[in-house]
């Protein structure tokens, strides 16, 4: 059977995929508890257990991490790095082959990253394991850059091997999986990848996968936008005719098509799932990993 998703394509080097027939939970799937309690699973192995730390709007999301991780994309080859491989439409095929992936019915996007704010791939880059603490924003929110597993010295074999790409520019990118209820990003694969980068003193060139809005969810808000746009307009035209009113016009006319056309395109929420056996499961395996959390 054909697993591929419907294809939208941005640019050369962007992508949308509308995946179908995964009603989820997808294999690799966060879930939460009561208590501010998370769980990142693929399969059946635990990953991840967080829970938030903290009075008011401000919280720490204490974690701590498990040894079981497993990359959707399968090893690279020296060969497949140095070819002409679109790394984009490459990294979405292996996504949707693999049983282990955070695919689940919707849009995606999967798009080059080459850039990012200053202290992402460095105050923000997690490297202590397997527990640490996240130091989230008013409201939530973080901003940096997760590991999934423990991280390679930079004179690793492997990494070292990576290193050389790195100078080449032949170096394969990073897969990061872009999460809203963090504002940040866990690596799905590439890990050495990104300490050899980091070694030679670039930052790692990256593919970030997100969710967007499926098409009914944009379209309607589409829809409200351009009643309140038509509505404004016609209290605009309604006003005694004055030299910049044309001006006013145009600008709002140049804004209501810029929002428009980004809709579709716009990050939607990563989908979480309740966890089996909620807060009770939860601390059970904290208590098994001898992982102190919080009290409730």
């Amino acid at each position: 059977m054909d697993n591929r998703g419907r294809r939208e394509p941005l640019t050369e080097d962007g992508l949308v995929l509308a995946v179908t027939g995964r009603p989820g939970p997808s294999p690799l799937r966060f879930e939460t508890a009561d208590g501010g309690r998370r769980l990142l699973r693929q399969g059946e192995r635990p990953l991840f257990l967080g829970r938030l730390d903290g009075d008011g709007c401000c919280h720490d999301l204490v974690l701590h991490r498990f040894d079981s991780y497993r990359s959707p994309l399968p090893p690279l080859r020296a060969t497949q790095q140095r070819s002409d491989v679109n790394w984009v439409h490459q990294y979405a095929r292996c996504l949707e082959e693999s049983p282990e992936s955070p695919l689940h019915d919707g849009r995606w996007v999967l798009t080059r990253r080459d850039r990012f704010a200053p202290g992402i791939w460095t105050t923000d880059f997690v490297q202590e394991w397997p527990n640490g603490g996240l130091e989230l924003y008013c409201g939530g929110g973080w901003h940096g850059i997760l590991p999934l597993r423990r991280l390679s010295p930079p004179d690793a074999p492997r990494v070292k091997a990576y290193r050389k790409h790195a100078r080449e520019g032949t170096l394969a990118p990073v897969l990061l999986w872009w999460l809203t209820f963090l504002d940040g990003w866990l690596i799905l694969d590439g890990h050495d990848r990104a300490v050899a980068a980091l070694a030679e003193g670039t930052q790692p060139v990256c593919v970030e996968l997100r969710r967007v809005p499926d098409e009914t969810d944009w379209r309607r808000t589409a829809d409200e936008i351009t009643e309140a746009h038509e509505q404004r307009m016609e209290r605009l035209a309604a006003r005694p005719t004055h030299p910049g009113l044309a001006h006013q016009r145009a600008t709002l006319d140049r804004a209501f098509g810029d929002t428009l056309s980004a809709l579709p395109y716009d990050s939607a929420p990563t989908a979480t799932w309740p966890l089996p056996g909620g807060a009770p499961a939860w601390d059970d395996l904290a208590a098994r990993a001898m992982f102190e959390c919080p009290r409730d």
